[in-house]
């Protein structure tokens, strides 16, 4: 069972955003996407603007995806299919992946992630294409953890939702990664990597590599999915301090957003979706879909769907 789990894990700047001419501008049918630079508290983020057709300041969701993932992935599939519910969307990049910039690289850094979470909602809030009295955040994988955080006593945000959530606290990350003394172990690395001359990087997935982050693992490693050009595929071994001690169960006690869980028995981790709701009032709920799995959560037409279709039935009663 640990195996498996393992294996389904390593499955003072005015807050405005500008964007480049009509090149950066991508139709499709009903929506549009932008490429624009939010100008923000932690610095310039590469983002992402999806804007349904023929509606006035639509209501706006901020999307983020898995760990060590960029905005082209499964935020992009989200993103898409909200504006395409008419919602505008915008996803980005965090400090240091991607297209934004970062003195530190690679870093899957729980805090320094939601902090970017913070700082794009308050650039969002800005934006003059966007109601800016409705916005919301989806976060996907990992990331549900960092939005959850982010959007508890924001006044700048009204409801959330989280899909596939990976929700643990330190006591299961110890479980998942092999124990105590494997903990210790990654630990020690990730000292090692913060105190070295060169930053430490590894490969985040591979078909090929048994020392990459995630070996053999569905989505990050087929090319037609989540191997795409855009992906960083790196990880910076410092993150393992961050990981590894992050508690995403924390913001379930004071959580004072309307949330949506979108969850599966058959993602990587039921048992953080089930200990947060156990934490939280009634102002967070849950619906269960049948047999989907994490990865399928990312991308697979059937699962987006009934992903989407229970989150848009959210925000339309919490925006």
């Amino acid at each position: 069972m640990l195996k498996k789990l393992i294996m389904l894990t390593l499955s003072a700047l005015p807050l405005v955003a500008s964007a480049s001419a009509s090149d950066n501008l991508t139709t499709s049918g009903e929506t549009t996407m932008q490429k624009i630079t939010l100008n923000t508290s932690v610095g310039e983020l590469a983002a992402n603007l999806y804007l349904p057709e023929g509606i006035e300041k639509p209501p706006v969701v901020i999307v983020t995806g898995a760990w060590t993932t960029v905005k082209e992935q499964m935020p992009a599939v989200y993103a898409q299919a909200l504006a395409e519910e008419g919602y505008a969307a915008i996803t980005f990049d965090f400090r240091g992946w991607g297209e934004s910039a970062g003195k530190v690289k690679f870093l899957e850094d729980p805090q320094r992630k939601t902090d970017d979470i913070r700082a794009a909602i308050a650039a969002t809030a800005e934006l003059s294409s966007i109601d800016s009295t409705r916005i919301a955040g989806l976060g996907i994988c990992a990331s549900s953890g960092y939005m959850l955080d982010a959007v508890a006593h924001n006044p700048a945000i009204k409801s959330a939702a989280v899909v596939a959530p990976w929700l643990h606290d330190k006591p299961m990350a110890t479980a998942i990664y092999g124990g105590e003394e494997s903990a210790k172990s990654l630990l020690a690395a990730a000292a090692n990597a913060r105190q070295s001359t060169d930053p430490v990087y590894i490969e985040a997935a591979s078909l090929t590599n048994e020392s990459s982050l995630m070996y053999q693992v569905p989505y990050y490693t087929e090319t037609d999915r989540g191997l795409i050009p855009a992906y960083d595929n790196q990880f910076n071994v410092a993150s393992w301090e961050g990981w590894l001690n992050y508690d995403a169960q924390q913001s379930a006690f004071n959580q004072d957003k309307p949330v949506i869980m979108v969850a599966s028995e058959a993602m990587a981790l039921p048992l953080g979706a089930h200990q947060y709701l156990d934490n939280a009032g009634d102002n967070v709920s849950a619906v269960w879909l049948d047999q989907i799995s994490q990865f399928d959560f990312y991308d697979q037409p059937a699962a987006v769907q009934q992903a989407v279709s229970a989150i848009t039935q959210h925000f339309e009663k919490s925006l």
